[in-house]
C-alpha cells in the first residue's frame, strides 16, 4: 500500500525526564551517530594496522572540539537570535552558551572537529589523513543518524509538496509557513539527506576498494558527495537563514566543502602517488619508544670490565659466566 504522507511524531516524543534531567531525543539520535561512526572508523583502522583504542584517544578531542564548532557556526550564521535587541550581556553569552535550547551546525563541527582530530592524531602518533580516511563512511552514517532528530523535532522540512511521502506538519509550528491551509505536507528532507548519506557512506566504501585511495582522497570524496547533497537540501528547505548574495549561508558552506574535496583529492594525488607505509607516524608506532632491553646482565660487568670494554669497540661480548651458561641470548 502505498503511504499518503509521512506523519511526525508526538511532540511527546521530543524529549522526556530521567528524574531532575530532561533528556532530549535529539541528543540522543547525535550520540547514537558518534557511537556509529567510532565503531565503523575503529573496525577500519584495525584493519590498517592500528591499535584498537586509538580511535577513542582521537575522538575525544574531536567530538568535544566539533560540538564547539557546531554551536559557533550557528550563532554566527544566525546573528539576530544571539545579538542584539534589548537583551542584556549576560542573556547574551546565556544564548550563546545554551547549546541544550538547539542550534548546531554540521559545517561547523566539521571545522572543530577536524581540529580536534589533528590535535588527537598527533598525540597518539596517527597519520591524520588515515584517520581522515578511516573516518569519512562512519562519519556519513552518524551524520545519517543524526537527521532523525530532526524528525522528532519537526523541524527544518523542505517546501510543501503533493507527493506520497510527504511531511504532516502541524500549522501550529513556529516554522509553518504562512498563509498555508492546515494539512500542508512538506518535502521530508531529514529523510533525502539520511537516505544520501547512507547510500554515500556505501559508495565511498566501494570506490576506495576498487581505486586504492589513500592520503585523505577518501575523506575529499566524503566532502564532495555531502556537499552536492547538502547543496540541494538547503534550497528547499523553508526554515529562516542567513543570506549571502542570494545564497543560504549553508549553501555556501557546502559549495566550499566540494571545492575543498576536489581540491584535497587533486593535491594529495600529486603529493602522494604511492600507498601509504603504515597509520602510524615514523617512530610513533606502538612499542616504539620502549626501551630495548640488553644482551648482558649485571653479572657480565661485575667480573673484569670485558664486556664493557667490548660493546665500547663494537666486538660481542661474551663473558665468563655466559660461556660457562653455554647461552649469550636472552
Amino acid at each position: 500500500m502505498i503511504p499518503q504522507s509521512i506523519p511526525s511524531p508526538s511532540p511527546e516524543w521530543a524529549s522526556f525526564a530521567l528524574g531532575p534531567f530532561t533528556i532530549h531525543t535529539y541528543a540522543i539520535c547525535i550520540l547514537l551517530g558518534i557511537v556509529a561512526a567510532m565503531l565503523i572508523t575503529g573496525s577500519r583502522l584495525r584493519r590498517r594496522g592500528a591499535e584498537a583504542g586509538v580511535v577513542i584517544d582521537v575522538a575525544i578531542p574531536a567530538v568535544l572540539l566539533g560540538i564547539v564548532g557546531a554551536r559557533l557556526w550557528h550563532v554566527f550564521t544566525h546573528p539576530a537570535d544571539y545579538f542584539g535587541g534589548d537583551q542584556t550581556l549576560g542573556e547574551t553569552l546565556f544564548g550563546v552558551v545554551a547549546i541544550w535550547e538547539g542550534g548546531n551546525a554540521i559545517f561547523g563541527s566539521l571545522i572543530g572537529g577536524a581540529v580536534g582530530a589533528w590535535l588527537g592524531c598527533k598525540w597518539t602518533g596517527l597519520r591524520f589523513w588515515t584517520f581522515a580516511d578511516a573516518l569519512a563512511p562512519g562519519l556519513l552514517v552518524a551524520q545519517g543518524i543524526g537527521r532523525l532528530g530532526n524528525w522528532f523535532n519537526h523541524e527544518l522540512f523542505g517546501q510543501p509538496t503533493d507527493l506520497p511521502w510527504g511531511l504532516e506538519i502541524s500549522s501550529s509550528n513556529p516554522a509553518f509557513p504562512a498563509g498555508l491551509p492546515e494539512g500542508t505536507l512538506f518535502h521530508p528532507t531529514f529523510l533525502y539527506e539520511m537516505l544520501w548519506n547512507l547510500f554515500g557512506a556505501l559508495l565511498i566504501v566501494l570506490i576506495q576498494r576498487e581505486f586504492k585511495l589513500q592520503w585523505g582522497k577518501v575523506f575529499g570524496l566524503y566532502l564532495i558527495w555531502y556537499g552536492i547533497g547538502r547543496t540541494w537540501f538547503e534550497n528547499i528547505r523553508v526554515d529562516p537563514s542567513e543570506v549571502i548574495l542570494g545564497l543560504r549561508v549553508n549553501v555556501w558552506g557546502a559549495i566550499l566543502a566540494i571545492l575543498v574535496g576536489i581540491t584535497l583529492i587533486i593535491v594529495q594525488r600529486r603529493r602522494h602517488p604511492g600507498v601509504e607505509p603504515g597509520p602510524y607516524l615514523p617512530g610513533r608506532e606502538p612499542g616504539a619508544d620502549k626501551a630495548v632491553e640488553s644482551v648482558y646482565t649485571a653479572e657480565d660487568f661485575e667480573r673484569d670490565g670485558t664486556a664493557a670494554d667490548a660493546e665500547v669497540v663494537g666486538m660481542p661480548a661474551t663473558s665468563s659466566a655466559s660461556r660457562t651458561r653455554g647461552s649469550g641470548t636472552h
